[in-house]
Parts: C-alpha cells; sequence; structure tokens
C-alpha cells in the first residue's frame, strides 16, 4: 500500500529496500528493491505449472492467486515426475480438484484467489467450472474474489502466485486455458488441448520465479490488492523455517536484487501509478549495445518514442522484437495491430542505421507462435520479465507488475552472465538452433538481426514481421488510440478531441 494513504506505513521486512520516497511517488520507475534467495525464469506454460503445483504441495499457510483469468479445469502437470510428494502420491490433475484436495490434507492451509471481474458470465460456458466453484464455495479454506476495484474501461491484469510470504512467481502467465506449451512448441503436441478437448495453437510464455524478502514484498503487493478488491485486511504469514521452493530445481540466480515496478489506476483511496512506463523509458535509455524484447503488443507511443531517441542517435543499439503475428480477437486487432503497423511505419522513418527488426517464430510447420511472453533484456546486464505489454492499457489503465533484475546494481554483477546465457536460449528456441552453438554463431554473425536472418532451415525459425497496409478507417482508430487509451480520462474523450499516437510536440510523425 502506497505510504500516503496510510499514516503510519509498516516498517520494510529485512532485504527489502524501497527507494528514496518511493511509496510517497517521488521516484516514478520502481516501487520496491528486495534481496531475493533464489530467482528463475520460466520459459512457456509446462513448466510453470509444474513447478508451481511442486511449490503449492510444500505450502504450510496460504496460497494466493493473483490474475487476469483462471480455468479451474486446467491441468497442472502431464507427468509424475515429483520430488516432495505427499503420503498419497496421486492426486487431482485438474486446478479446481487439485485446491480441495490440497486445503483438505494440508490444514490449516487456505487458499485465495482473485481474478479480474470482466465476462463473469463466461464461467457459465466453461462447463465443469461452475461445479468447482461450488465446492470452493462449499471449503471454509478456500475463497475466491472477483477484482473490480478500477475505474471504468481498466482491467485487472497482474499474474501473481504467493505461497507462504517466502515464495512467488510474476509474469505473463495465466492459470487458464490455451496457454499450456513446451518451448519445442510441436505442431500436433496431444496435451496442447482445450479442456473441451480441441487444440490450440502454439503459445509461448514467461514467468519469474522468487524467494525470499522479493517474494515477501511481492506478498504485500497481493495482500494490498485483496483489500482492494474487497476481501478485507490479510495479515502477513509466521516466519517458518522450510522453503516453498520446489524441491529439485536449480535456481539460475543466487542472492540477487530485484526490483518491482508497477501499473495501477488511481481509484478510491489509490492514487495512480506508472512505474512500469517510466521504467521502461529508462532502460531503453540505458541501451548501449542492444535491446532484445519480446512482447504480445506493440502499441505505445511511449515505448515508440523512446525507440525513436535511440535510433536517431549516430551510433544506435540495435533493438529486436519478437512478437505475435496478430492477436487473438477482432477487438484487439484493431486497437494493437493496426497501432503497431503505424508505429513501426513511424519508426522506420528514425532508423537511419537499420537497426530495428520485427520478428514472428514459427513451427517447424511454419504455424505462427503466438507470443505472449513481456521480457525485455538490455545489453545482457538488464532483464525484465513481467505482465505489462507495450500497449498503453499497461502504462496507465490496467494493473501490471514487472519484476527485473540489474546486474549493474551493487551485488548483482555475478547476474549477467545468467542474463546473458538467457538470452541466447530464448535465440535458440526460436531460430532452431543448438543452445550450445548459439554463442559462436551469434559472435560471428555480428548481429542478432544477421543470425536470426542467416538461421533460416528446417526447424522452427523466426520470419520478418511484415507490414500490411491499412484502410483509411483502421488508420483513424490506430491513429486516435480509440480502443488504447493512456489514461482512464482518454476512454470518454471524443474521437475529434483525442491526442492519439502523434499528437502535437511528440517525437514520431504520422507515416505518409
Amino acid at each position: 500500500m502506497d505510504a500516503k494513504n496510510s499514516a503510519a506505513p509498516p516498517m520494510a521486512p529485512a532485504g527489502v529496500v524501497a527507494p528514496e520516497d518511493c511509496d510517497s511517488g517521488v521516484s516514478p520507475s520502481v516501487w520496491r528493491y528486495a534481496h531475493a534467495d533464489r530467482a528463475h525464469v520460466i520459459v512457456d506454460a509446462a513448466a510453470y505449472f509444474e513447478q508451481l503445483q511442486a511449490a503449492m504441495l510444500r505450502a504450510h499457510e496460504r496460497i494466493m492467486l493473483i490474475g487476469w483469468d483462471f480455468d479451474t479445469r486446467i491441468r497442472l502437470a502431464y507427468g509424475r515426475r515429483w520430488w516432495n510428494l505427499p503420503r498419497r502420491r496421486h492426486f487431482p490433475a485438474r486446478l479446481g480438484g487439485f485446491m480441495v484436495w490440497l486445503v483438505r490434507r494440508h490444514r490449516p492451509l487456505e487458499v485465495l484467489v482473485l481474478r479480474w471481474n470482466f465476462a463473469t458470465l463466461s464461467f457459465l460456458l466453461r462447463g465443469t467450472m461452475v461445479l468447482d466453484l461450488l465446492r470452493w464455495k462449499l471449503s471454509r479454506a478456500i475463497r475466491f474474489r472477483l477484482d473490480g476495484a478500477h475505474p471504468f474501461g481498466c482491467s485487472h491484469h497482474q499474474k501473481i502466485v504467493v505461497i507462504d510470504d517466502q515464495f512467488a512467481a510474476c509474469g505473463g502467465i495465466d492459470m487458464t486455458g490455451d496457454r499450456w506449451d513446451t518451448p519445442a512448441h510441436l505442431d500436433d503436441d496431444p496435451r496442447r488441448r482445450r479442456p473441451n478437448g480441441k487444440p490450440f495453437g502454439p503459445w509461448h510464455d514467461m514467468a519469474m520465479l522468487v524467494e525470499g524478502p522479493a517474494a515477501a514484498a511481492l506478498a504485500e503487493l497481493a495482500r494490498d490488492r485483496w483489500r482492494h478488491a474487497g476481501g478485507g485486511v490479510l495479515p502477513p504469514c509466521r516466519p517458518r523455517p522450510g522453503k516453498a521452493w520446489p524441491e529439485g530445481l536449480r535456481a539460475e540466480f543466487e542472492n540477487v536484487e530485484i526490483g518491482i515496478a508497477r501499473t495501477r489506476a488511481g481509484w478510491r483511496d489509490a492514487g495512480p501509478v506508472r512505474e512500469i512506463e517510466a521504467l521502461f523509458v529508462e532502460q531503453i535509455a540505458a541501451a548501449r549495445r542492444f535491446i532484445y524484447a519480446e512482447s504480445q503488443y506493440f502499441a505505445s507511443r511511449r515505448i515508440a518514442e523512446a525507440f525513436a531517441r535511440r535510433l536517431t542517435e549516430p551510433d544506435p543499439p540495435e533493438i529486436v522484437l519478437v512478437t505475435a503475428l496478430a492477436s487473438t480477437s477482432w477487438l484487439q486487432q484493431q486497437a494493437m495491430d493496426t497501432a503497431r503497423v503505424e508505429l513501426l511505419r513511424a519508426l522506420g522513418l528514425h532508423d537511419h542505421a537499420g537497426r530495428l527488426s520485427v520478428w514472428v517464430p514459427h513451427t517447424a510447420a511454419g504455424t505462427p507462435i503466438y507470443v505472449h511472453a513481456k521480457l525485455l533484456i538490455v545489453d545482457d546486464v538488464i532483464l525484465r520479465i513481467g505482465s505489462a505489454n507495450f500497449n498503453n492499457r499497461s502504462m496507465g489503465l490496467d494493473s501490471e507488475c514487472d519484476l527485473f533484475i540489474d546486474a549493474r546494481r551493487a551485488g548483482n554483477a555475478h547476474a549477467a552472465p545468467v542474463i546473458a546465457r538467457l538470452r541466447q536460449r530464448l535465440l535458440a528456441e526460436h531460430c532452431g538452433i543448438d543452445e550450445a552453438l548459439l554463442g559462436e554463431r551469434l559472435e560471428r554473425a555480428g548481429s542478432m538481426a544477421a543470425l536470426i536472418a542467416g538461421a533460416s532451415g528446417a526447424g522452427k525459425r523466426l520470419r520478418p514481421f511484415v507490414l500490411q497496409a491499412l484502410t483509411n478507417t483502421k488508420k483513424a482508430i490506430a491513429d486516435s488510440a480509440l480502443l488504447d487509451a493512456e489514461s482512464p480520462e482518454e476512454i470518454f474523450e471524443p474521437i475529434a478531441k483525442r491526442r492519439g499516437l502523434f499528437r502535437r510536440g511528440g517525437l514520431l510523425r504520422r507515416p505518409g
């Protein structure tokens, strides 16, 4: 909770550092810095669901699930590779049944689930999910709430899991349908099916796991969100000697400082927060050699202007963006995809050195892989993963949470080689290259774009994103940012008065 909303804010737990006057809104880009005993990046939802289930089996007091959506019918794992199973070795694979089983066998464990309140009638179209929610309601240990604590037109978009205030996950992965996949992104994976049995396409996503004071900070954020959504005040969990970290999972990072940034529209006693936007601008400006990003959308004026500033420099950094070919719904296509075309055309006017490239991942058979990840890597010294996309909503409307590791900060230098390995791992995954060979091939190519262009083969690959021609109507929608406003106030502005993507005084010019 922001300090300005409390007369006597609690002291930060050991290992948690707030920037000077951070919670008073003076520091615009970071909410907290907190120590993580361990941290790990999870690529794709198959591993994420499996590791979360392993962690939840080790929970003692409280599990908090904070998300944009939940579907109780999803399977959490397809294997039985567990290292710390309870006496009964068989438990429900589906999320809904697993939670009921868990609270019955791990008393006094409580489970709190918070979901965005939009389209609640969709539950009725999810078959047995209604029965799962009824079973949850009958259990005193499971509490399910809908989050409507935001202005009209905004959404609750954070994806946070907290266990016993000592283990947490944050990223882009919702515990819902159409998410499960592996880094192989097979064209015909029989496990990639909706609860109704229908297949869905390949899906790429990412999250970060943290343990220690960093998890305690996310727990505070989750409890605050629960309170704002009407769930009441939750006390912190009691300190315990046990660990919820999944046994057998070797952490990539140890003893590292984690930064936390948020977006939140103003609502009642909580003021607006735009740390994520300010942090993106800072981190893009910090690049000296390259920026590697993965984002579901590219529709943010502020992000595009930050890129434009770098591209106009005499020797700009390389900027590589991996994104989805198209959005999943008609409305998102009108709001996000059209804006992406207009912004990329405008950036082309600044890219005198040809340093910007945009790519779409494809399977071996040529099927586009949907990119839902929200990732930023700068010079292999900054790693950022969260729920925020490169769109206006994530900058000022929706509730978001991003984690980052900055190897330039004191005590974090050992994180740089790990960040470099992650970038190489992702490039290898997308290009169908053996990860052991990626470093040498990247050095030989001289740039990420040259490596990607020369890696086309029979396996997975990255293909250039091709700008499509827009009708005048679509251009008008994109230019006005009609469906992707930058603040709640702009939602109600008349179209004729909208400042839009190419506002007067902005860096970007409307492409001809």
